[in-house]
């Protein structure tokens, strides 16, 4: 299944809904409140909460936790890498993700460290809002993978802007 995500860049609020390739909205990221930077939460269309995504405290390297009602999901950080630039996503489960691609333009994989690709983000030129697809082979695991792509997202966009 393919997600678009639309982030409205100049909104007063932090909400935006994502939708699915039929144009419906199926996910609301819900970033309102004083800390929209800090923490969101990512809900269905009835308004339920499926994921609460918020930044790690006191953590050396820049990380977001992905928590659900039943507890920490994945934490999402930049990886030390030399030659490329990719992201580490520990799950709570004791496995590992990894992110690698072209974090800037929005087009890269989320894969197993064993390569099974678990969702593809490739970013939607045409458009004036912050907009990129999500494609994800399993429905199932499509709120994790959403939540990492903004999760990485987020991350990126605050190391550009730290380094202008």
């Amino acid at each position: 299944m393919r997600y678009l995500v639309q982030e409205r860049l100049f909104s007063i609020t932090a909400d935006f809904w994502i939708e699915d390739e039929g144009g419906n909205q199926v996910f609301l990221v819900d970033g309102s409140g004083p800390f929209s930077r800090e923490a969101f939460a990512l809900r269905d269309v009835a308004g339920n909460l499926l994921i609460y995504i918020r930044k790690k405290a006191f953590s050396w390297r820049e990380t977001l936790r992905i928590e659900s009602e039943g507890g920490l999901v994945a934490s999402v950080r930049p990886a030390f890498a030399l030659l490329r630039q990719r992201y580490e996503i520990d799950l709570a489960s004791g496995s590992e993700l990894e992110a690698t691609g072209n974090f800037t333009g929005k087009d890269f994989e989320i894969r197993s460290l064993n390569g099974h690709v678990y969702g593809r983000v490739s970013r939607e030129w045409l458009r004036m809002r912050d907009t990129y697809w999500v494609d994800v082979p399993d429905e199932s695991n499509a709120p994790l993978m959403i939540s990492i792509a903004i999760c990485i997202d987020r991350i990126h966009e605050d190391a550009e802007r730290e380094h202008r």
